[in-house]
């Protein structure tokens, strides 16, 4: 009975986002917002709430089928972001992407951290500790990679913007895992907790290091072994088995006696798995074509829990609602001004400049992920994860739309021409056409 409603419960979810996708597309908007509000529908808060067997009826109904399906779709988006960094078209913008990419991270929590620790003096520290403060702070720094990737792919965008967009995007979280390591450290000693250079520097940096080694050695393996096989359907399944596999070495860790701390970030390590991956495989495109049409059940799937997963009883609480409010107002100035100024100093053509920083607004997997880490290790971390979910409901809602306007701006989404309607001819057309051919 248990596999039945597991069973039932993921065709539904799949049945209500693909089923929401048409009804959102009318309207002009991407198809992630419809996932989003599909799960919103058969949520807790909606139709979850009746009790009905199939629908997500409370929190803990979602956490176990949560966590296992947002780590695969996580992985698989990670490593689909990966493969858009091919040397090839790093020449073009990797010095740009860089540039960009650390300098729209910094300046979103420059001023995120501002505008909070600006308010948590006019509130005090019990309405607003200042250990939230830092922590959404670097929290601000990361964008959703599957949102993009969905309209990006959804809308077959190409152009300059894209092309700087994804490795932006890739290098982005990376920085805000490093700012959000080091961060929650200083949070840790703002609160009183023990603190020493190994927590702060050493073990971010070292996770960094080691993702990347992981993925990079995972590369190399899985284009070795892809080699043995020629049948498309083999290299296919082989490409699921090297991700999975992926995803699971990097919930690995070990932390030692002196604290120093062994770990991996599922991210980075399917980030580069992919770097690897297109960059020595000559058929890479081939079969990142094929992983694509696999993982598109998973991905919905991974919206519609999402937006199953957002708590509107948050909006209760007005301080919530307006240090929310704060946060998501200078987050997207931060991510506009840095990503303007960037663009501008590295030279990319004005479609970049004006657009990549909207494009840089969508918030959800990796936000929530460290907002999930600073409830377990602060003492404020419950506030810190209410506000981000806050956060999330409104960039999620907003941010694939405010993406897809951005691109189609650019030129980078071309919409399709409309259809001229067919002219069905009468009987005395198909006479008078026959009588003209006859008389030629």
């Amino acid at each position: 009975m248990e596999n039945f409603k597991i069973l039932f419960t993921l065709a539904l979810a799949l049945f209500a986002g693909l089923f929401m996708s048409r009804v959102v597309k009318p309207l002009g908007l991407p198809a992630v917002t419809g996932y989003l509000l599909a799960g919103i529908m058969i949520g807790p808060y909606c139709l979850g709430a009746l009790g009905i067997t199939g629908l997500f009826t409370s929190m803990e109904s979602l956490s176990g089928m949560a966590e296992i399906v947002q780590d695969v779709a996580l992985g698989f988006i990670a490593f689909a972001i990966g493969s858009e960094f091919r040397l090839s078209s790093l020449k073009k913008t990797g010095k740009q992407a860089t540039v960009v990419g650390i300098v729209q991270a910094l300046v979103a929590m420059l001023l995120v951290d501002g505008a909070l620790i600006g308010l948590h003096f006019i509130l005090g520290e019990e309405k607003l500790p200042l250990s939230v403060c830092i922590t959404l702070g670097a929290i601000a720094t990361a964008t959703a990679p599957a949102a993009t990737l969905m309209v990006v792919k959804q809308y077959k965008a190409k152009g300059p913007l894209t092309n700087i967009l994804l490795p932006v995007v890739a290098l982005d979280d990376a920085v805000g895992l490093i700012c959000f390591a080091v961060s929650i450290g200083i949070a840790q000693a703002v609160e009183g907790g023990t603190v020493s250079v190994i927590s702060v520097l050493v073990n971010p940096l070292l996770e960094v290091v080691l993702s990347l080694l992981l993925g990079s050695l995972s590369g190399f393996v899985f284009t070795g072994v892809e080699n043995m096989f020629k049948s498309n359907s083999k290299r296919l399944c082989l490409s699921i088995t090297f991700v999975l596999l992926t995803i699971a070495l990097s919930k690995l860790s070990y932390t030692f006696d002196n604290g120093l701390k062994i770990s991996f970030s599922t991210l980075l390590v399917c980030m580069m798995l992919g770097t690897i991956f297109c960059n020595i495989c000559d058929s890479y495109e081939e079969l990142m074509e094929k992983t694509d049409k696999w993982t598109m059940p998973i991905f919905i799937l991974f919206f519609v829990i999402s937006g199953a997963e957002l708590e509107f009883s948050i909006f209760k609480d007005g301080t919530v609602i307006l240090v929310g409010a704060l946060y998501i107002i200078f987050r997207s100035l931060g991510k506009y001004i840095g990503s303007f100024i960037s663009a501008k100093a590295t030279g990319c053509n004005s479609n970049i400049v004006k657009y990549l920083g909207i494009t840089l607004l969508p918030q959800a997997g990796v936000s929530i992920g460290m907002s999930v880490t600073a409830a377990a290790v602060l003492a404020t971390g419950g506030t810190v994860r209410n506000i981000v979910l806050f956060a999330v409901m409104i960039y999620e809602m907003v941010g694939p739309m405010l993406t897809k306007i951005a691109l189609t701006r650019a030129g980078d989404i071309t919409p399709k021409p409309t259809a001229e309607p067919v002219h069905h001819m009468t009987v005395a057309e198909v006479f008078a056409d026959d009588a003209d051919d006859d008389g030629e």
